[in-house]
Parts: C-alpha cells; structure tokens; sequence
C-alpha cells in the first residue's frame, strides 16, 4: 500500500520588513513539520497594488506566479500582523488579487494562521478580520490553537529567530492540525 502523497504546505507573511517577527515564526513551520508535510514560502513584495483596469488586461506575471503557487498548495498557513487594529495592506492586497476570478485559488482550501506583535495586546484583532476575509475567499480556517506571539522583542533574538519554545509548540499544535483538517478535507472530497 503506497503512503498519499506529501501535503504542500505554502507559508505567507503579512509582512514585508526584512526583520518581522512574523516572518521569524513563519520559519518556525519548516522545522516542526508532522510527517508528511512539505513547506514552501511564497513572498509579498512583487504584486503590484490591486487595480480592477490591470486585471481588466491579463494578471501580470507576478499575481500569476503567486495564485500558481497558492493553487497548488493543499494548505495555506499565514503570518498575520497586525496593523492598525487590523490586517496590513499588503496582505489584503494578495487575498484581493487571490479573490479574483476565474477559478480563486484560495477556494475551499484549509488554511490556519498565526500573529507576532510587540504589543502586549498581540494580534487578536488582525486575526479575527483575517477570519472574515477567509469567509469571502472560501477558505477553511483552522480554529484552535489561536496563536499570538505578544511581546515579541522578548521571544526573538537578534537575527529574528524565535526563541520561545511555548509559541513554539503552540505552531507546532497549529500545523498538526491544519494537516489534520486538510486530510479530512481530502476523504470528503474523494466521495
């Protein structure tokens, strides 16, 4: 009896500083993968600005790389700062361009998700709009463990490692259970 094939596992950050936190933990992921997992990151920095006339025109080449490479992972896993009580621009701007049509990438895929902040307040309220923007973009998110990094200057060093074995576990629990949920995912969809 053959094993199923590996679960592709993309990781993206909500963060475009060279030294996020988030990024930091994001990294977390490709070392405390469950077996059978593999781990891909997918970077921010090249979509332009969402503009209903460019789409009008084609995806330019970097939207089409990006929802190519979110298409085919089986699971999404994000960093999700916070800015402003919220999620940052440049993570909404990529679930806009993944919104599009035809044929949304982000459609029906598990995902799950995670914040760093160093606020002592976390990243509680990016993630829970994070949440409604799963709704629209029909992903299915994973709801516990919630983890929020808080006081992240204290559970990093300086090269934006994170250091904090609790968080630490607590994504290692979270990818367990996104694979979790995206095996279950996978029996449903074989009937």
């Amino acid at each position: 009896m053959s094993s199923p094939p590996a679960i592709k596992l993309l990781g993206i950050s909500g963060s475009l500083r060279a030294q996020s936190f988030n990024s930091g933990a994001l990294s977390v992921v490709g070392a405390v993968l469950p077996e059978g997992l593999e781990f891909a990151v997918a970077t921010l920095s090249d979509l332009p600005f969402y503009n209903a006339d460019v789409e009008q025109r084609g995806f330019p080449a970097e939207v089409e790389s990006f929802r190519k490479k979110v298409a085919a992972a089986d699971a999404l896993i994000f960093a999700v700062p916070e800015y402003n009580f919220s999620v940052p621009g440049v993570l909404k701007n990529a679930l806009e361009w993944l919104s599009r049509p035809p044929n949304s990438p982000t459609n029906g895929k598990p995902c799950a998700m995670f914040g760093a902040s160093v606020s002592p307040l976390g990243t509680a309220r990016g993630q829970f709009h994070f949440r409604h923007i799963c709704v629209s973009l029909n992903m299915i998110p994973v709801n516990a463990p919630h983890v929020d990094i808080t006081n992240a200057k204290t559970k990093f060093d300086e090269r934006g490692r994170l250091t904090d074995q609790a968080s630490i576990d607590l994504i290692r629990q979270l990818v367990g259970e996104l694979r979790n949920l995206t095996i279950r995912l996978r029996g449903t969809q074989a009937c």
